[in-house]
């Protein structure tokens, strides 16, 4: 078995942000040469996630939507902030979304149901942050 590991690195104007990264792992994706096995895409950061959904912009601002409502930004309302942090509610978000995603590999190509798409959620941006990509197989 072999494996492939690279570093993609983001760094958003917002402080919340939703990019698709799918052309990114591809691009990682065919430069290992696995034609069978696994691709795991891990935020390592713990106000960050990636997710797998359709790539429609309405979808995207109804998750953002979803979000805020379930952890909204209000730098006084998290006891974490009391730490100095203002980030409470970016932690929040991350662990409704999840910190990664597993793709099979099959043929040499991510095996995605109808329109799945992969995405890194940034929920407290602008500073410079890593997205692992291990991909294992043969």
């Amino acid at each position: 078995m072999k494996s492939h590991r690279e570093y993609l690195w983001f760094e958003t104007k917002k402080r919340r942000d939703y990019l698709n990264i799918t052309p990114l792992v591809e691009k990682i994706l065919k430069q290992s040469g696995i034609r069978e096995g696994l691709c795991l895409v891990n935020a390592m950061h713990i106000t960050a996630s990636v997710f797998i959904n359709d790539n429609e912009p309405g979808l995207i601002q109804d998750f953002d939507e979803f979000l805020e409502k379930l952890a909204p930004y209000h730098a006084e309302k998290y006891r974490h902030n009391r730490t100095g942090e203002d980030n409470g509610d970016a932690h929040l978000k991350r662990q409704l979304f999840g910190r990664e995603t597993v793709i099979a590999i099959t043929d040499g190509k991510l095996d995605f149901g109808p329109w799945e798409q992969i995405f890194y959620a940034e929920f407290d941006g602008r500073r410079k942050k890593r997205v692992l990509v291990k991909i294992i197989g043969e």
